[in-house]
């Protein structure tokens, strides 16, 4: 072999192996630090459409509103029957955090209002929203879903005083 081919080859390699280091340390990094992540969007008023018009034979019916099933817990959670949220069971049982007005956002991510770092738990599993006066509980589309009074969550649903609501293993009721 010339002189030319072998230095060509030897820069060939120094060239690879610089490259099989810099994916190495690309690769740990990764590792060390996890991935970025990322906020969730707030979510945007959706422009209500117009209701459809009736076909001139078509007879309309009005539809009653389905009540919700009393809970077997207290009253309802307005801002007159509770301030405070209590975390029953879980890692941070005992621990109490007032409730103020605005929404209270619970997962794993350090963005969350109470950060609750379990297995079970995702990064924005639930928030608690006042609407009105009342304290709903809202599921933020979590893995392992929220739980309150014994129920999965699927749809904003009012929470009542002193029942139970359950995020991944940590466990926690509204009081005043």
């Amino acid at each position: 072999m010339s002189e030319l081919t072998l230095l060509l080859l030897r820069i060939g390699f120094l060239v690879l192996m610089w490259f099989f280091v810099f994916a190495v340390v690309y690769s740990l990094r990764a590792d060390l630090f996890g991935v970025k992540v990322r906020k969730l969007p707030e979510p945007q008023a959706v422009p209500a459409a117009p209701a459809p018009a009736a076909a001139p034979g078509d007879a309309t019916v009005p539809v009653q509103a389905l009540k919700a099933p009393a809970p077997a817990g207290g009253g309802a959670a307005t801002t007159q029957t509770v301030s405070r949220i209590v975390i029953t069971s879980g890692p941070k049982a005992g621990l109490e955090l007032p409730l103020g007005t605005e929404p209270l956002t619970i997962g794993r991510s350090s963005e969350s209002g109470l950060v609750i770092r379990d297995d079970y738990t995702s990064s924005h599993h639930a928030r608690l929203v006042l609407w009105g006066e009342q304290w709903m509980i809202q599921d933020l589309d979590s893995t392992n879903g929220t739980w309150h009074d014994g129920h999965r969550v699927s749809a904003p649903a009012p929470v009542t005083v002193g029942a139970p609501i359950k995020v991944g293993a940590t466990t926690f009721e509204l009081r005043k």
